[in-house]
């Protein structure tokens, strides 16, 4: 499959991520995924997908490293495919994209939402950072800006922004 990404959007995270798990039916394999399917015929069943996108899509999942392949039957000889740890990591982004999708409906068009599997009770997903707990959907108090890796495309991109300061400098 031809890549989409103009070849100065090789470095830009946001670029390569939406190249490997940005494509429609791929999100909802993973969603799939993380609600407990691993099997072919589970996946076809449930998407509704055909036999040959959906064999191009788990091939792709498997060659980025979110999904492994692993045999199941031996006679004859069947796969399924189980999330990796890099494949793990993907869920806050879709709990994320499933959220800013809840956010603009009324709470009972609400068809799905995620819940605390103990209690029961609805959750609100929010994107947080780490050390302070600030929300960072705030795009004055939170930019992009170049990162020690960039080349002098990124950087000029970003000039003229907050420079990031390194920790322990």
């Amino acid at each position: 499959m031809a890549s989409r990404i103009r070849a100065g959007d090789w470095e830009c995270p946001l670029s390569t991520t939406v190249e490997q798990v940005g494509e429609w039916w791929t999100l909802l394999i993973l969603h799939d995924a993380f609600d407990g399917y691993t099997r072919f015929d589970q996946f076809q069943d449930n998407l509704g997908i055909s036999s040959s996108m959906l064999t191009a899509r788990l091939k792709a999942l498997v060659a980025d490293g979110l999904l492994e392949r692993r045999p199941y039957q031996t006679n004859p000889v069947r796969y399924e495919y189980v999330l990796t740890d890099r494949g793990r990591s993907l869920r806050p982004v879709l709990v994320a994209l499933a959220a800013w999708g809840n956010a603009r409906l009324a709470p009972e068009e609400r068809s799905m939402v995620l819940v605390a599997a103990d209690t029961g009770e609805e959750v609100e997903p929010v994107v947080v950072d780490a050390r302070t707990g600030r929300r960072l959907d705030d795009s004055d108090a939170y930019v992009f800006a170049a990162g020690p890796a960039a080349s002098a495309d990124m950087l000029n991109r970003y000039a003229g922004r907050v420079a990031l300061r390194v920790k322990g400098a």
